[in-house]
This record gives C-alpha cells, sequence and structure tokens, in this order.
C-alpha cells in the first residue's frame, strides 16, 4: 500500500473510531445527568459518576494480549498493589478505590467499546495505553465526560486537555533528547543521516516530529521508515536504512520491533547505535537471539529512572512487587503503573481534603500539583495541560545483571534543544 493510501486509511479509521466514541457515548450522558452530583449534608464529601456506597471505581484499559503484553502486565499489577496499599491505609476520605480492568489487546474496537463501556461507570482511568486510542477517545473525554484520564502513552497530540495529562516528557520531547545523546556520546554529528522507524499513528508521528525537529537544529537529515503495529519483522527497513548509509537509528515501536531490528542489524554486520522510545523494550527480549545484540547496541529513553533504581522508593516497589507477585518479572511497566496510580491518589487525596470528589473535584485537584515525587528521579508537574509533566529524559541501556534489565547510562535531563522547544508549535 502506498504511504498516501495508508495515511488515508489511518485518517478514516481515527475519524470512524472517534465518530463512534461519540456516538456511544450519548445514551449514557442523561442517566449520569439524572443521577447528578451527590452531596449530602453540610460538612459532607461531594462526589458523583464513579463512587458507589463506599467504592471508588478506576479504569485501566490495558494490554494484556497485544503488542505491549508484557508491559501492560507490570502496568496493571502495579496499580493493583498500590489500590491495594491505598486500601489498607484506609482508602480516600472512607472510601475504597477498585481498579476496573479490560484488556483491548492493542486493537483500536476492542479498545473504543472498552472505554464506552468503562467510560459512565467511572471516576476517571488510572491507566490507558495506546496513543492512538487515547486520541481517538479525547473528544469525548474533553467534552461529555471530564473524567481524569492518565495514559501510559506519551503523544503531544494528547497536550492541552485539562482531563488527558502525559506524564512524562511526550515522544518528541523524548527523541530529541534521545537525538542529543547519540550525538553527545555515539559519534552521530552534523551532516549524518539519522534513520527513524516509526509506527504509524499518534505514537510514532508525534516522536517523528522531535527527531525532525533536532535534525533541523544540528544539521541531520532523517531517514523514515513507516511501519504497523503488525509489521513483526525489520529485514526490509534495515537493509534500507543501511542502503541509505544511516549513522544512527531511533526506534519507535514495541519491544518485538526493538528485538528484530537490532538482531538483524546485528546479524548483517549494520553496527550502528539504535535507541528506542520508552515502550521499545521489555526486559524478557534479553533471554532471546537478540539479548547478546540488545545489551551491546542499543539504549532506551525513558521519562524516570529504572525500577532498579537506586532509590528508597525502588527498592520499597521492587520489594513489594516480588512480594506480591513472586512469579512475574520485574520492568517499567512497573515504574508507569505505580507513578500514573500514584498521581490518581495523591488528586483524589487532595479532592477529599477539599470536600469534592465529583470529576470536576479531581480534575481541579491534579492541577494543584507541582512537584510529584514518586521516587524515580523526575518530579512531576500538573499545573500545565498544554505541557507535559516534565521535559527530563533518562537514557537505559538493557543490562541482564541488573534488577528490571535495565542499567543508567545518562541521569534525568533535559537537553538544551528540548529545553527550548514546544511540542506542536
Amino acid at each position: 500500500m502506498s504511504t498516501m493510501n495508508t495515511a488515508r486509511t489511518t485518517r478514516v479509521a481515527a475519524g470512524a473510531i472517534a465518530a463512534l466514541l461519540l456516538l456511544s457515548g450519548c445514551s449514557s450522558k442523561a442517566k449520569n445527568d439524572d443521577e447528578g452530583d451527590k452531596k449530602g449534608a453540610a460538612g459532607e464529601v461531594k462526589t458523583g459518576e464513579g463512587i458507589s456506597g463506599k467504592t471508588i471505581a478506576l479504569g485501566a484499559l490495558t494490554d494484556m494480549t497485544g503488542v505491549y503484553a508484557t508491559l501492560g502486565k507490570s502496568v496493571t499489577q502495579a496499580q493493583q498493589l498500590y489500590v491495594k496499599q491505598l486500601n489498607a491505609d484506609g482508602g480516600v476520605c472512607g472510601y475504597k478505590v477498585e481498579l476496573t480492568v479490560r484488556d483491548h489487546g492493542y486493537d483500536p474496537q476492542k479498545a473504543v467499546s472498552a472505554y464506552t463501556e468503562l467510560a459512565p461507570k467511572v471516576l476517571g482511568f488510572a491507566q490507558f495505553i495506546g496513543s492512538p486510542f487515547v486520541a481517538a477517545a479525547k473528544p469525548r473525554i474533553d467534552g461529555q465526560d471530564k473524567g481524569l484520564v492518565l495514559p501510559q502513552a506519551w503523544s503531544s497530540a494528547l497536550l492541552g486537555s485539562p482531563y488527558i495529562r502525559v506524564i512524562g516528557s511526550t515522544y518528541d520531547i523524548e527523541t530529541i533528547n534521545a537525538v542529543d545523546f547519540l550525538m553527545k556520546e555515539k559519534g552521530l554529528k552534523k551532516g549524518d543521516k539519522l534513520g527513524h522507524v516509526y509506527f504509524e499513528g499518534d505514537y510514532g508521528e508525534s516522536a517523528l516530529a522531535g527527531s525532525k525537529h533536532i535534525a533541523k537544529e544540528a544539521g541531520l537529515t532523517v531517514v523514515e521508515q513507516k511501519i504497523k503495529p503488525t509489521d513483526n519483522d525489520m529485514t526490509a527497513q534495515v537493509a534500507a536504512l543501511k542502503k541509505a548509509g544511516v549513522k544512527a537509528v531511533v526506534l519507535s515501536a514495541g519491544p518485538r520491533q526493538a528485538a528484530s531490528l537490532v538482531g538483524v542489524a546485528a546479524a548483517g554486520g549494520f553496527n550502528v547505535p539504535i535507541i528506542g522510545n520508552n515502550s521499545a523494550f521489555a526486559p524478557q527480549l534479553l533471554a532471546t537471539q537478540a539479548g547478546p545484540a540488545l545489551a551491546k547496541n542499543y539504549w532506551v529513553a525513558s521519562p524516570s529512572l529504572p525500577i532498579g533504581a537506586d532509590t528508597p522508593g525502588a527498592e520499597k516497589l521492587v520489594a513489594d512487587y516480588k512480594e506480591a507477585y513472586p512469579k512475574d518479572s520485574l520492568d517499567n511497566g512497573v515504574v508507569a503503573g505505580w507513578t500514573a496510580a500514584t498521581a490518581f491518589g495523591e488528586a483524589l487525596k487532595k479532592a477529599c481534603a477539599s470536600k469534592d470528589l465529583t470529576r470536576e473535584g479531581v480534575d481541579k485537584a491534579l492541577l494543584t500539583i507541582d512537584a510529584l515525587d514518586t521516587g524515580f528521579g523526575t518530579p512531576q508537574n500538573f499545573t500545565d495541560p498544554k505541557a507535559p509533566s516534565s521535559k527530563e529524559s533518562v537514557i537505559l541501556q538493557p543490562d541482564k545483571s541488573v534488577t528490571g534489565g535495565m542499567k543508567v547510562v545518562q541521569d534525568p535531563a533535559a537537553s538544551t534543544v528540548a529545553e527550548a522547544y514546544t511540542p506542536g508549535a
């Protein structure tokens, strides 16, 4: 299929998803309005959608069976652990928090269906994996639902909403920091060609905007290779990049694509540095045939320190997670899930203090959090919906000898180009 036809198909599909979301939401809105905000006697906490009896319901739209299955499981279990500990400490305003999980398998129709089902029933979403799906739901979230959504998605297209709050640097900023690392530490220089393999849709397009921006600033030329989430064999992409003479590669895809890209490149003697966005790695890859090549010639840009970080917060989370899930491995999905659940929990606590646990009250509460520290190196500032909560990135390298399979090679930092960059400008 040609690039033009692929782009047209993507736009049509996104439009159809958004239209379906808007149509499916119409029937539930009247019911929610009839229920209204529930306010008791003077001094009691105001409540609304998502709170029934003594329970606060939160949604989690995850991927347990698709391209991000390993990370989705970790994100979800970390959030379930947070909720368990929160409830053990008395919950929020006397309410117990309950996490309702749906697996969409990184399928657009399943994601739409799951959001449509849960939106009227929950106060908000502590998890929503998949930038394209969150972007498709954005008109409804902003228009009628107005429930807080903390996605595991970092597309710059999600910025600007007071309800969808990106945690950490967006993909464009993260990519700018990644390329800055390649130039400072891995020999990429002015005049060189930079390969960029990326998923079609909001994730890849956001990351590509970052590589194009820093390429313009630094005198690089970007060689693009657009792929689909179902493309698992990167042989053709490696051949094209090798022929083009690129000196480094950015990967904005999933763990499967990382294993193939790095493995194929190593087997073909294409020894250029490759760096992925934060969702383009899972430590389970180190046990595959691609493991040695990943450990030697692959890096990852991350919005936070890894799960194996030497901080009290990380060490406690590792111990608690191992106790709760002794058979499961640790990865950075645990960090992403824990961070989002903590942010939502802090917003609930502040809303409780203001005696307003409605969706509006929780949304306002998050806007007051300007330096949330979950123990992973990067304080998060949620006061400006037009900006990501941080512009910093950590550069990691696969290493099977450390907890979580990732070691830090560059501490949290924002490059000069990233600091001066405004997403979408």
